[in-house]
């Protein structure tokens, strides 16, 4: 109990400090005289520069908080909580968007118009799913706090982690309407302590992000305050099953799980595209770590010699890097050459290069990260402070970053060859709040904490915490 106590007060003391650096962010572009842009009619944006889609469209709040301009929708109290940078997902189809609403105990459902990218919400049970069946939502157990979803590559389930609950919730995906349903239960439900009607699991303490496989036969679930990753292999039925030995987790100290350093608060996390590789940032030991994963079990091991883990100061069997400081949401590009990770202490986006075999090493120079306000050894960035959550775009040519203090997304430019990111200059670099001088501004941005791209390249979904909502943005290619 110390430990969780130690990690919730440390957890604690991110938003003041990142409040204090917002306001501190503000001054260069105050200096340059810059103020806030409008958003253009955009036939002349550059490749992958977003513009807000206008009135209803472009944002969607829950109904019981003042909407604005945006539209209204249900289900949709803290969506993408701070603590969760995978809060959205759409599905491999293009026509589905999830978003986990931490404060409703729920997962929204929207359908996506694939020609324009707005979003509508099913009535009734087919428009979320909920804790009790809340708010006419269809019902669902363990679903307590959610603040992760990811989809399976088939696209036929939809898994949650839930912080409060400690558990994984599995539901089946109706790929014709996109609404969800719980499996029954037993299988339907995983968690960490007893809840009537959920497996048992192991390693599963305040689960903050997931990812499935590409292979379809795992799911990965970060456990924060564990200090551990939970290892599930998966049935074609979408069940999940953990095993009882050191393949079913790893960790910095649990008893019967594989050996790990640097795995200290896992909140991001991305498997490489050849499912070779599992790449965690963990933000208490401001590390990214890798584990390589054994193809036919799943199972996860670590590296020796220093190539498991980068850390932000010097830690024994890890070798060292720069602006890693609360390591946040990780992202892999489309190709699998290049890693990129938000910290949230450091205010940066740092960038590394992985080779065939899976090993990383930091970006050389300037590349090796972009940073807010204090740029010393790096590239400059604006509207960074707190950034949680990150996406690549499936062309590879842009980085969309979440920043959660800032209430802004980073437009990134991405060359894909060396995999350098440079953000875009002037107010094409970021949409934001009314209240961040130099970008273009946007509505319901308040505590943007996670952001997903289109499998067609042609939205970009966010979600924004204090506004209670899901913003639409179009994307120029």
């Amino acid at each position: 109990m110390r430990a969780w106590r130690s990690n919730l007060e440390l957890r604690s003391i991110v938003a003041g400090t990142a409040a204090a650096l917002a306001i501190a962010a503000l001054l260069p572009a105050m200096a340059l005289g810059a103020v806030p842009s409008k958003p253009s009619k955009g036939p002349g944006d550059s490749p992958g520069t977003l513009r807000q889609l206008a009135g209803e469209r472009g944002c969607l709040v829950d109904r019981a908080k003042p909407a604005g301009t945006c539209g209204p929708a249900r289900a949709m109290q803290g969506p993408g909580p701070f603590m969760g940078s995978r809060a959205i997902a759409v599905s491999g189809d293009g026509r589905n968007v999830y978003v986990a609403a931490s404060k409703s105990d729920a997962i929204a459902v929207f359908a996506r118009d694939r020609k324009t990218g707005a979003l509508t919400q099913p009535e009734g049970a087919a428009g979320c799913v909920a804790a009790k069946g809340a708010g006419g939502c269809g019902r669902a157990i363990g679903l307590d706090g959610p603040n992760s979803v990811a989809l399976s590559p088939d696209g036929r389930f939809l898994y949650a982690s839930s912080r409060a609950a400690n558990s994984v919730t599995t539901f089946h995906r109706d790929r014709s309407t996109g609404a969800l349903q719980q499996l029954p239960p037993g299988s339907g439900c995983i968690a960490g302590v007893p809840i009537p009607g959920c497996a048992a699991g192991r390693a599963l303490v305040a689960p903050d992000v997931l990812v499935v496989s590409p292979d379809g036969n795992n799911l990965y679930a970060g456990s924060f305050f564990g200090n551990a990753v939970a290892i599930f292999q998966r049935a074609k039925n979408g069940v999940l099953f953990q095993a009882a030995d050191s393949g079913g987790c790893i960790a910095e100290a649990i008893a019967g799980c594989a050996p790990a350093v640097a795995l200290g608060a896992p909140e991001g996390m991305a498997i490489s595209p050849d499912g070779s590789s599992v790449y965690v940032a963990a933000a208490l030991s401001n590390a990214v770590v890798e584990l390589v994963r054994e193809p036919a079990t799943g199972a996860l091991a670590q590296p020796a010699g220093g190539s498991g883990c980068i850390v932000d100061a010097a830690l024994g069997g890890c070798t060292v890097g720069v602006q890693l400081s609360g390591a946040n949401a990780v992202e892999i590009s489309p190709a699998g050459r290049d890693l990129y990770v938000t910290s949230l202490f450091s205010n940066s986006i740092t960038s590394f290069s992985r080779s065939a075999a899976g090993l990383l090493t930091q970006k050389p120079g300037t590349a090796a990260c972009l940073i807010n306000l204090v740029a010393v050894g790096c590239s400059f960035g604006r509207a960074m402070t707190a950034p949680e959550g990150i996406a690549v775009s499936p062309d590879g040519s842009s980085v969309y970053v979440a920043s959660f203090t800032a209430g802004a997304i980073d437009v990134l430019d991405r060359e894909r060859e060396s995999g350098v990111v440079v953000q875009k200059p002037g107010a094409a670099g970021c949409l934001a709040r009314r209240a961040v001088p130099g970008c273009t501004r946007g509505r319901a941005l308040r505590g943007v904490s996670s952001v997903a791209v289109s499998p067609d390249g042609r939205n970009v979904y966010a979600t924004s915490f204090a506004s209670n909502a899901v913003d639409v943005f179009r994307r120029s290619k």
